[in-house]
């Protein structure tokens, strides 16, 4: 059975990249009808945040990838670790160095100076004599020595590191604390995991962890190391590039289904094929399709799935959605009227909530500029006499309203921007907006005239 995982870290927010990684493994795990297991690495004592794994853990309900288990805390398993590091150093596969912090300076800065890279000289390694006093000694593991450290990524395909580049690094503190590459190695062996996909940062921990599964006689999983996501222009993504908390992309409006579309394209491909139900992306995904090279991020195809998200949403979920955005069309019977002549320019719900705002809250003021260009010549005298034309034909449809535009079109001998500029702006406060007929329905007669009448008054 396939297995994989998610393992992040309580110190900070959840961020996209985070997000893709887990969603890579998640589907991984659904195409195989395996299991998806959230592991929270919080070794890091110090820097730990109750409320950064609530946020993490928010994060996976909003977008609704449920993991498979109770999920896994590092800090409630150090006694487990302590004695897979006593059976180690019982079998002489590791060692305990007493190797001080001035000591370890002294052999960086001299291999420094003959331009030689940093790395532990292995003086501990089988040291029998008497240990010096007022050292709390830390564990390493003994790393083999000749040969070459291998194994096929799912990516990037072969990779090999010469032995001579991984050191008996530690694997305990001088406080007795496990360090990272060697709980991640036992940790991942022991929740069963097949196959391992974080990001190609830790490409170069791969070679530590095999040391560890190698040691204690673990299967090794299937690796996979995925690039990373750069910016527009290349580079590493920022947070002002959008390299922010998952959860401010609820705050922004983005809707759940849009952002894993989005994720799923940066660094994985289905033919020429963009928009992805759920379904799909489970139906199709294959880790071994991921690309090899960096994505870029994409602002504006972003907004372009979650306009498309937007506009095939229900009614009803749209409703629900909008009120976290001020937003209330609960009961309201003209909702889906709403909905229909906003839903086409909303790009994020904040947006659309704009949009909706607009038509139902009055103007206060006008906009300067739109109302100098609108609010000028025969203006005044054409809102009159529209005014008087909907009070007459008390139009109740979209259709209606616009014959009545159409007749005031006619009877006038006018333009049509001469009647649909001044009643935007009398409606909506702006050049902007849905079409006017789908306005005035959703306002009715006797809003539509009221506004036009508190227009007029300001015209001079």
């Amino acid at each position: 059975m396939t297995v994989t995982r998610f393992a992040p870290s309580p110190t900070g927010y959840l961020h996209i990249g985070g997000l893709r990684t887990a969603l890579f493994s998640w589907l991984t795990a659904q195409h195989n009808n395996g299991e998806f297991l959230l592991r929270i690495e919080d070794t890091d004592m110090a820097r730990n945040s109750e409320e950064a794994k609530d946020a993490i853990l928010k994060a996976f309900e909003w977008v609704g990838m449920s993991h498979d288990g109770e999920v896994v805390y590092q800090s409630k398993r150090f006694d487990l670790y302590r004695a897979y590091i006593d059976q180690l150093l019982a079998e002489g596969k590791a060692y305990k160095c007493y190797m001080s912090k001035d000591e370890l300076t002294c052999l960086r800065e001299e291999q420094m100076a003959r331009k030689e890279r940093t790395r532990y000289d292995g003086r501990y390694r089988d040291f029998t004599g008497t240990p010096p006093e007022g050292i709390e000694p830390v564990i390493r593991i003994k790393a083999p020595q000749e040969g070459r450290i291998s194994f096929v990524d799912g990516v990037k395909g072969v990779f090999s590191v010469d032995a001579s580049e991984v050191d008996d690094f530690v694997i305990a503190r001088a406080d007795g604390s496990p360090t990272y590459n060697f709980v991640v190695a036992i940790d991942d062996a022991l929740m069963g995991l097949t196959d391992v996909i974080r990001g190609d940062d830790h490409l170069y921990n791969t070679p530590k962890q095999i040391v560890v599964y190698n040691a204690l006689g673990f299967d090794l999983p299937n690796f996979y190391h995925v690039a990373m996501i750069n910016n527009e222009q290349g580079k590493k993504l920022s947070k002002r590039d959008g390299a922010t908390d998952v959860m401010a992309y609820k705050s922004m409006g983005y809707l759940p289904e849009a952002l894993l579309n989005f994720l799923v394209r940066l660094g994985w491909s289905h033919g020429d094929q963009e928009i992805f139900s759920l379904a799909e992306m489970i139906e199709h995904f294959d880790p071994k399709n991921i690309n090899k090279s960096a994505s870029n991020y994409n602002l504006d195809k972003l907004l372009w799935l979650n306009a498309h998200y937007i506009k095939e949403a229900s009614d009803e979920k749209l409703i629900g959605l909008l009120k976290d955005f001020g937003v209330d069309l609960e009961g309201n019977e003209k909702a889906s009227m709403i909905l229909n002549a906003t839903k086409e320019r909303g790009k994020t719900l904040v947006s659309l909530a704009e949009q909706i705002k607009l038509i139902l809250d009055a103007p206060q003021s006008y906009d300067e500029k739109s109302a100098k260009k609108a609010f000028k010549g025969e203006a005044k005298a054409i809102l009159n006499a529209f005014a008087d034309m909907l009070a007459l034909a008390q139009p109740t449809t979209k259709e209606a309203f616009h014959s009545v535009m159409e007749k005031i079109v006619e009877e006038k001998a006018i333009g049509f921007g001469k009647i649909g500029m001044p009643l935007r702006v009398s409606l909506m406060g702006s050049m902007t907006g849905s079409g006017l007929d789908e306005i005035m329905a959703i306002l009715g007669v006797s809003e539509t005239i009221k506004r036009i009448e508190k227009a007029i008054a300001t015209i001079g």
